[in-house]
């Protein structure tokens, strides 16, 4: 799965899940940041979301989810 493609899998479940839009997802998500696998074998990505406490513990609990199901990702 590529960076752009979990981008899309996380503004289109918050956005089924909690509403809003896709812009005000986008923009609470933030870039996501790839590691190189050699130091980072078991997860190569991250993100910092902003916003308020409501929407970056949603972001948070989905990224447990989705970091779990797809660890890697390519650019």
């Amino acid at each position: 799965m590529t960076r752009e493609m979990m981008n899309d899998l996380m503004v289109a479940r918050l956005l089924r899940d909690h509403g809003r839009s896709k812009h005000h997802w986008r923009k609470v998500i933030g870039p996501i940041r790839l590691y190189a696998r050699d130091t980072h074998p078991h997860c190569n990505w991250t993100l910092t979301p902003t916003g308020d406490m409501r929407d970056v513990a949603l972001i948070e609990n989905l990224l447990d989810d989705l970091r779990m199901a797809h660890p890697l990702l390519t650019a």
